[in-house]
């Protein structure tokens, strides 16, 4: 079989197996994400592992449905910053912004102290620490969508609060980098990627707030098929690109200003009908199932099941507590709190990004990187069912 056969198929799978699942969640009351992570893990190696089907002997083909997967997050963070009123985000600054803080110190301890009660050296527990702090809101931010309350007071700022975590994070990533002496970062090294953070949100704000409003009317006007989708996807991987490759944060904060710009313009309504289907019908399903392909539980032996318990039950505390406590000082009631806080329980691809900067510089070895995986992939899964717990009055639909 031919290796584009061969995709064709395992598409086909994943999609199938992705509404199936989420079908199946929905019918139980829960998100849809939540039966789409699972079916991923029983299609991933820790179960099924249909990749190392005999029928799959193409060699990139899991690689492509992975990179499939990348470009359904940056779609799934745009429609989140379409659902978006940037005005009312505004509003939430300073409960996102102690929430964010408080959200990186907090499990930075926690993991510091529980690295170094399994044996670890001071620097590597540090490292582990910084690891936990990353905060991935994508599932959140689907899950939020599927139950109707991505707009609302906690939606918003749990998105600002994520923002906030992002830039901490890579902040602090490398100032540890650079105090380990592993790379050759230098202070002026810091300050140069702390300038160029905030170069690239003056660049993108005003861009998204002067250019694409008035670049958006003019596509409309012009005789091109389904130009205005084109224009979107375009713009959303100019964000995307632009904000890892220039701006040192990560591409889904750039997808998520694009959405923030492009839910400002006239033709928001028609631009949310157009991006759905391409987004839900294709890339999203395909981003859910490739986090179960990525993890492999069966690789962990005994002593790494356990250090990797403690990491995910303090992944899960440290950060509800951090931002609980965060949320809570912003002046959020405590029912108001509790969202917000498990709505940045979950982590991603930020948090894989510092773990394998661990690996490859050796602050941590291969058994951390896939506790660390483990941990990623726990803390997606619980996300939903907490925040389906902490939103109770509120019905779930299958996106």
């Amino acid at each position: 079989m031919s290796p584009t056969l061969q995709l064709l198929l395992v598409l086909s799978i994943v999609i199938f197996a992705a509404k199936t699942g989420g079908l199946i969640s929905t019918r139980l009351h829960q998100p849809a994400v939540l039966g789409e992570l699972l079916a991923g893990l029983v299609l991933g190696p820790t179960l099924l592992n249909i990749f190392g089907l005999p029928i799959f002997t193409g060699a990139h083909t899991d690689e492509l449905i992975l990179e499939l997967g990348e470009l359904g997050v940056i779609f799934l963070m745009f429609m989140a910053g379409m659902e978006v009123d940037l005005d009312e985000m505004l509003k939430a600054g300073r409960v996102a912004m102690l929430a964010g803080i408080l959200g990186v110190i907090v499990p930075l301890i926690l993991g510091t102290v529980i690295a170094l009660a399994f044996s670890f050296t001071l620097t590597s527990s540090i490292f582990i620490g910084l690891i936990l702090t990353a905060t991935s809101v994508s599932i959140s931010a689907q899950t939020l969508l599927e139950l109707g309350v991505l707009r609302g007071k906690e939606g918003l700022a749990l998105l600002g609060a994520a923002v906030i975590d992002d830039v901490l994070v890579i902040l602090l990533l490398s100032i540890f980098v650079s105090l380990t002496g592993e790379s050759g970062v230098t202070g002026a090294s810091i300050i140069a990627d702390i300038a160029r953070m905030a170069l690239y949100f003056a660049l993108a704000t005003v861009f998204g707030v002067t250019l694409i409003p008035r670049l958006a009317k003019w596509i409309e006007k012009l005789p091109v098929s389904e130009g205005m989708v084109a224009f979107v996807v375009m713009m959303t991987f100019v964000f995307a690109w632009s904000a890892e490759a220039l701006g040192k944060v990560a591409a889904i904060t750039g997808a998520f200003l694009a959405g923030l710009a492009f839910a400002r313009t006239t033709m928001r309504h028609t631009i949310i009908e157009g991006m759905h289907t391409l987004t839900y019908g294709f890339f999203v399903p395909i981003f859910l199932i490739s986090i179960g392909l990525k993890t492999n539980a069966r690789a962990l032996g005994i002593e790494g099941i356990f250090f990797a318990l403690a990491i995910i039950a303090v992944a899960i505390l440290g950060k509800i507590g951090g931002c609980w406590l965060g949320a809570r000082w912003g002046g959020f009631a405590q029912p108001e709190a509790l969202r917000v806080a498990v709505g940045m329980v979950s982590r991603g691809e930020v948090g894989l990004i510092v773990a394998g900067v661990g690996l490859s510089t050796g602050l941590t070895g291969p058994n951390v990187y896939s506790a660390m995986v483990i941990m990623v992939l726990a803390t997606t899964l619980v996300t939903p069912i907490l925040l389906r717990q902490v939103f109770p009055n509120v019905e779930a639909s299958n996106g």
